[in-house]
Formats: structure tokens, C-alpha cells, sequence
């Protein structure tokens, strides 16, 4: 079969590599109709190659048709048209019970410290081959896959498998609307975009921040207001002249270790780039243990909440020793909740939005490109790149 493979920094292949088999009788193999890139694949493509071999297939925003499933899978079977979660969790164990799915101790890397394991993302969470691919073995599929009826596009459902589940919990982690009448998200690219729309749907009032005009201008198509930073000194100055004085009650950090502007973002490029040049061996300890993270937006979240707020982490950070403003949060009184999606713990909320024929969520209008898979290779570069308009790319087998 074909699939997206890395092979060094910023150099992804469409490779011809052995087709998947069931291994476990917990194991499903789906035929791939549709599968995205997400921002997390691009600090593959970028950061985090130290964690990588050359060769490890990518991915983890998957959908497609049942092939084949082990003995052990029932709630499945081959013709059904299924979202893979990219978390692969047991739905049994400890943390699973407690639908602290991402955290799942049957698939947990405790040789690597880290939660559950996730498709395709490096040694660190598994080495799970991934779903940018003609086929894919699913691990965990008595529990993990999530059933969709036929009909309506993929894109309608492909999200389930990261952007919605992760938006989702980001806005409820902020308090919407239970605790938070407000919201500002930085980063506009489809996280930010679906965290908008979700906390708009919910009753906040958004304030989206970004200087990229093709993102600023999707969040306009969908009544959120905009800060363009491109034309702001000072950002979380210019968020309380919109709120009063205060700041909103909430803001969710959608951008991550990659944020540009500031010394600080400066250092965690050299870091970052340090980090790449290295043998693995120096490389993985650096990146493990020191702060490579550009942290610009995480600062201005701090910066921009009101005093008794919360701040909402979605994106990805990777450094252990960054320099964080304790005092201010302290003194800010704020409230900090991060961490990966637990993807199947949102299902029921989201899927009567999905269904929706209007679409209020706006599944269908997110992906900007949709190419074969055997361009992969360029659907990465322009949105690493935010070239021709990139927000969201979606690869077709």
C-alpha cells in the first residue's frame, strides 16, 4: 500500500509499504477514504524528529470502511463506515472508567513517561503506525472506532477524530459557558477556527487573535470578532480595551510550542532548531529536558485572561524547563487545564451537531485543500508554510 512516511526534517514520502494485518483480536483494519494533516503533525515535520525513525508511517486524523476485525471486535464489522479516534484506548481500564481516555493505562508508554499511545507520533506515544495511508491496523478497536452513517460527505465526520473532540474540551475546559461568558482564542488555524465556532454555539462572546489573513477572514465568514496581531503592538492591551479593562473570562491557547514574536519565541526557534541538528542521541535528552517551546501566545493567554479567569490549553508543548510567570498567575488567581483530547468522552455531545443537516459547526467548511494522497509531501509544505491559503488539508487514498 501507499502511505506518508518520514524520513528527516521536513522531508515526508509517499512510500509503497506492506499492508496492515490483524495482530491482536482487538485489531481492525479499515480502508482509509480520508485522512487530514494536523498542526501536531507539523512539529513532526519540524520539532519533535528525535523521536522518530526514518520510515514511521504518519497521521492520526483517519476515517474510512471496516475490511477485516479480530475476534475480539463486535460492536464493528467489515462494510461499516467508521472515525478513528487518534488516542488508541482500552475503555476499561482505570483512567478509561474515569473517561480520562487520553491517559489510558493499557496503552500507556510508561517507558517513555507519557500517556495513551496515539497513532502515528514518534516513539514517544507508541510508534503506532498512522492513518495517512491506504489501509490502517486500528488497535483497541472493541472500543475505540466510532460508527457514522452512510451518506453525508467524510469531511462531515472526519473531524471526529481530533479538530471537534479537541475544540470540544477546550472550550469546556475554559468554562463555557458554565463558568465563562467569553472567550478569546489565539491561533486561528483549525483548532482555533472550531474552538470559535463551538464557543459561539454555546453563548460566549469570541474574540479570535491571529495576523494570517486567510485564517482571520474564515473566523469573520462565522460572526467571530478578530484581533489581527499583525497590526497591534501589544496584544493582551489591545483585548482589554475590547472587555472593559478586563481581559475575557477565559482564553484558550490554540497555537502551541511553534508560536512566533518575542525573545522568548526567538529562543525556542534556536532551541527547536538545536534540537534538529543534533544526533538522536544529544537531541532526544535536550527536548525532553529543556525549554524548547516558543511560548508567545501561552504568555499573552496569561497576559490577556481577566483576574479569577481561565486559560485553556489545546496546543502542543513539548519543553520541561520553560520559563513560566508563576508570580502572575498566582497573583492573577488563575485557573490552568490542558492536556490531550479524550476523544470518546465528547462524542455524544458533538454528534446531534454533526447530524444537524444545517451543519452548525461547520464541518464541510473547514478544509481549504483536499488532495491525493500521493501529494502528501506538498499538502505538508504549504501549510507548515501557510502558503495558497492553507488552513486545513484533507488527503484522499
Amino acid at each position: 500500500m501507499k502511505a506518508v512516511a518520514w524520513h528527516g526534517k521536513r522531508d515526508v514520502r509517499v512510500d509503497t509499504v506492506p499492508d496492515p494485518s490483524i495482530e491482536e483480536p482487538t485489531d481492525a483494519i479499515i480502508k482509509v477514504t480520508s485522512t487530514a494533516i494536523c498542526g501536531s503533525d507539523l512539529h513532526l515535520y519540524e520539532v519533535l524528529g528525535p523521536f522518530l525513525e526514518q520510515g514511521d508511517i504518519l497521521g492520526h486524523e483517519p476515517m474510512g470502511i471496516v475490511e477485516e476485525v479480530g475476534s475480539g471486535v463486535t460492536h464493528i464489522a467489515p462494510g461499516d463506515r467508521v472515525v478513528i479516534p487518534f488516542n488508541v484506548s482500552c475503555g476499561s481500564c482505570f483512567m478509561c472508567d474515569m473517561t480520562l481516555f487520553a491517559q489510558c493505562e493499557t496503552t500507556q508508554n510508561r517507558d517513555q513517561g507519557t500517556g495513551a499511545s496515539l497513532l502515528g507520533y514518534t516513539k514517544l506515544y507508541g510508534q503506532v503506525p498512522g492513518g495517512q495511508a491506504e489501509y490502517l491496523r486500528v488497535p483497541q478497536a472493541h472500543f475505540g472506532p466510532i460508527k457514522v452513517p452512510d451518506g453525508p460527505p467524510d469531511e462531515r465526520f472526519l473531524f471526529f477524530s481530533d479538530v471537534l473532540p479537541t475544540s470540544w474540551q477546550a472550550v469546556k475546559w475554559a468554562g463555557v459557558p458554565e463558568d465563562a461568558d467569553s472567550v478569546t482564542v489565539f491561533g486561528l488555524g483549525p483548532i482555533g477556527q472550531m474552538c470559535c465556532r463551538i464557543a459561539k454555539h454555546l453563548g460566549a462572546r469570541v474574540i479570535g487573535v491571529d495576523s494570517v489573513p486567510e485564517r482571520l477572514a474564515l473566523a469573520d465568514r462565522w460572526g467571530i470578532e478578530t484581533l489581527d496581531r499583525s497590526r497591534v503592538e501589544d496584544v493582551p492591551e489591545a483585548l482589554r480595551e475590547m472587555t472593559d479593562g478586563r481581559g475575557t473570562a477565559a482564553v484558550i491557547d490554540a497555537v502551541g510550542m511553534e508560536a512566533h514574536g518575542s525573545a522568548q519565541a526567538t529562543v525556542g526557534k534556536l532551541a527547536q532548531a538545536v534540537a534538529g541538528m543534533l544526533p538522536d542521541a544529544l537531541s532526544q535528552p535536550l527536548a525532553e529536558n529543556a525549554a524548547v517551546d516558543r511560548l508567545t501566545a501561552f504568555y499573552e493567554c496569561i497576559e490577556s485572561v481577566r483576574r479569577g479567569g481561565i486559560v485553556s490549553l489545546s496546543g502542543v508543548y513539548g519543553g520541561t524547563a520553560n520559563p513560566v510567570n508563576m508570580l502572575q498567575m498566582f497573583d492573577k488567581g488563575l485557573t490552568i487545564r490542558q492536556g490531550q483530547a479524550h476523544v470518546k468522552r465528547w462524542v455524544d455531545d458533538i454528534m446531534p451537531l454533526v447530524l444537524d443537516e444545517a451543519d452548525p459547526l461547520g464541518t464541510e467548511d473547514l478544509a481549504t485543500h483536499r488532495i491525493p494522497l500521493e501529494q502528501a509531501p506538498h499538502g505538508y509544505e504549504i501549510f507548515q508554510k501557510k502558503q495558497d491559503g492553507a488552513i486545513k488539508v484533507v488527503l484522499k487514498p
